[in-house]
């Protein structure tokens, strides 16, 4: 029992950190970012079970607006293109029993390529699981509250904070982002 409880408050300190509603802020450091190609696509994407359905160009379209709205708002000078790979999702489904109280779920394969390098940031793709933000819309599961594309928008707006996490992250340990110093020859 002890366990349980632990991996709920586990669950909910992961959730909180993806809170997606900070666009009207900042954006975080990023240091000389700016966004270039934003690639989404979802030609396999698994749904899980008890899953609404959704298609390929509803994951593209509402993962493409999320990160539009969080990335387009650096101005760095260095452009960097991001690949996504909508692998799995479960959309909760209105209906089922409150016991079971589904939550919603995005999984995806995430890359950074540097525009001027001609490379990959990172050569295997960073996967990502996303998970609905908690609150008291939720709690009884989403499927009871939310229409699938409420699910999906709030599913995608998570996920670009996911990924902004990820690159301030990878910005700090790994000096992603950072501006190029001018060479004088």
């Amino acid at each position: 029992m002890l366990s349980r409880f632990a991996a709920l408050i586990a669950l909910v300190f992961v959730t909180a950190c993806t809170n997606a509603n900070d666009l009207d802020e900042a954006p975080v450091g990023l240091g000389d970012f700016r966004l270039g190609h934003d690639i989404v696509v979802a030609p396999n994407a698994v749904k899980g079970p008890l899953s609404r359905e959704a298609s390929a160009e509803e994951w593209q379209a509402a993962l493409t607006a999320a990160i539009g709205e969080r990335f387009g708002r650096y101005e760095g000078d260095r452009l960097y293109h991001f690949a996504t790979s909508v692998e799995g999702y479960v959309l909760a489904q209105p209906g089922i029993p409150v016991v079971a109280s589904p939550k919603s779920v995005l999984i995806i394969n995430f890359t950074v390529w540097d525009d001027a390098k001609g490379v990959k940031l990172n050569e295997t793709p960073e996967q990502l699981t996303v998970l609905e933000t908690l609150s008291g819309a939720t709690v009884l599961g989403s499927g009871l509250t939310q229409s699938k594309e409420v699910q999906m928008r709030n599913l995608s707006r998570n996920a670009a904070k996911v990924i902004q996490n990820f690159l301030v992250k990878k910005h700090e340990e790994e000096g992603w982002f950072a501006p190029q110093l001018a060479v004088e020859g």
